[in-house]
């Protein structure tokens, strides 16, 4: 019994990764993007989806860590700020130049740079810093985090997402064996007490946080739903949100606004 269930788990877990490469891919052959783009950087630029924007403001000065192909870059522009993006996979950047020229965003630069390698620019420079999604794949985590405190001027902000471990589907797959990280790559994911230490440790304290979306097996489905039909998948991922809202400890992720100490 324990070893079907444990089949039927790791067959859940495998649909899900291949479902969300194809998710990336049925975008751009359904023709919702030019590029071949996750479906949730489809959705309509809102404060509820896209939540670091409210801390966003003209003429700001952002450094976006890990920028990969520019979305979260791209809407801190349409809000005025000036931002410059790393990251060190040039394809990815190569999409953001593009996305950049086409949408006229002259207040945008992308650089290529390992941020495992330190971070090229002085103290105390940027408003904020935006590290979404990054830090889970960095091994040397307290240098990042102690690098990006060194680069923020008095006042501003990192802005964090972060991926939760203790959710009932990872809970079940750990009970399993299984790994139960939302991606291989990943280095770690976090409880809330261990993200707290980590920042605190590195010269931050969290201010806010906001509730991100509620955890699930189904997760391929809802990715693939995306690819074909955004209306459809804009109402899951606002029914995802309304229930990590009701149940914090489902919680996909931390999202988190953070000040230097």
């Amino acid at each position: 019994m324990l070893r079907s269930a444990r089949l039927w788990l790791s067959a859940i877990v495998l649909f899900n990764r291949k479902a969300k490469r194809l998710a990336v891919h049925l975008t751009r052959w359904t023709g919702k993007s030019r590029v071949a783009v996750h479906p949730k950087h489809l959705l309509p630029e809102t404060e509820t989806q896209h939540w670091y924007l409210a801390h966003l403001a003209p003429d700001m000065l952002v450094l976006d860590v890990g920028c990969g192909n520019g979305r979260h870059a791209l809407r801190a522009a349409r809000r005025g700020a000036r931002v410059i993006g790393l990251d060190r996979d040039e394809a990815a950047l190569a999409e953001a130049r593009s996305l950049s020229q086409a949408a006229g965003a002259t207040a945008t630069v992308f650089v290529r740079h390992d941020v495992e390698r330190g971070l090229p620019a002085r103290a105390v420079r940027f408003d904020a810093v935006l590290c979404l999604d990054l830090l889970e794949h960095i091994e040397a985590r307290d240098q990042l985090l102690q690098e990006m405190r060194r680069v923020l001027r008095p006042g501003g902000v990192l802005l964090l997402g972060v991926p939760r471990r203790e959710t009932s589907w990872k809970r079940r797959l750990t009970r399993a064996g299984l790994c139960s990280y939302a991606d291989p790559d990943h280095k770690t994911e976090y409880t809330e007490r261990e993200l707290e230490h980590e920042l605190h440790r590195n010269g931050f304290a969290v201010v806010a946080s906001y509730p991100t979306v509620y955890d699930t097996p189904w997760i391929g489905v809802i990715d693939m739903i995306g690819g074909v039909s955004l209306t459809l998948y804009r109402w899951l991922s606002e029914r995802r949100r309304r229930l990590a809202v009701h149940d914090p400890g489902e919680n996909a992720g931390f999202a988190v606004v953070c000040e230097a100490r």
